[in-house]
């Protein structure tokens, strides 16, 4: 690749990935970019702030809807159903005011669901279920001791959490991180990859030492039946 075409690639934020030898995941050291594992699609150009605008939009009507919920001691079926009745009320009027000045209203677009887009999305729904329940039973089982721990780690983690703010707090911050941690691991990736490998190499030698001075001096049943 030549220089022009080493610059492009930059500009465009590394959309056709990397072969970096060094990188990890896909065949060939193949690494995908944030904006391919994001979906690569309006979503992802949203995430990543490529449609600015838009981003912002949602930032704002995050940040409007948690006041709402979390300031106001409203309840949330009692501010959908205002808004409902606002945007009804609306509707009727604009369609009131524009039969009295002999106007032809705008018409409202036409919202129908296609039996192919409830069966493609019931059919992801299925898949990401049962993947779940999949590991639902390796994890009850013992099978995978690492992901037992993360599961109890994460879960310790949200209860803890959830004794400090609500759950539209929490779903808030969620959609804060969700459009500004990508835009910036995107920025940032080489030197956040390179401090992730530390800690990562780090949590693995403990884990390591746990292996071997807790997991292997658990009786032999035990150990037969999570390797089962």
């Amino acid at each position: 690749m030549d220089a022009a075409g080493g610059v492009e690639a930059a500009a465009n934020g590394g959309i056709e990935g990397s072969a970096d030898p060094c990188s990890s995941g896909g065949a060939g050291g193949y690494r995908f970019s944030v904006h391919q594992i994001a979906g690569g699609g309006k979503a992802a150009d949203i995430i990543l702030w490529r449609r600015g605008r838009v981003t912002i939009g949602v930032i704002f009507g995050a940040t409007v809807a948690w006041w709402l919920f979390e300031k106001s001691g409203l309840s949330l079926l009692t501010i959908c159903c205002d808004i409902f009745l606002i945007l009804i009320v609306l509707q009727f009027l604009r369609v009131k005011i524009a039969g009295l000045l002999n106007r032809q209203p705008r018409p409202l677009p036409e919202l129908v669901l296609s039996e192919e887009m409830v069966s493609n999305a019931a059919a992801s729904f299925r898949v990401k279920v049962n993947n779940m329940l999949m590991i639902a039973h390796d994890i009850t089982l013992g099978k995978d001791f690492r992901l037992f721990f993360q599961v109890v780690l994460v879960l310790w983690l949200l209860s803890v959490i959830g004794n400090f703010c609500s759950s539209i707090t929490l779903a808030y911050i969620g959609t804060i991180a969700l459009v500004t941690i990508p835009a910036l691991y995107n920025k940032y990736q080489r030197p956040v990859d390179r401090y992730a490998g530390m800690v990562h190499r780090n949590i693995s030698r403990h884990y390591k030492i746990v292996d071997e001075n807790v997991i292997s001096r658990l009786p032999r049943r035990f150990i037969r039946d999570k390797e089962d």
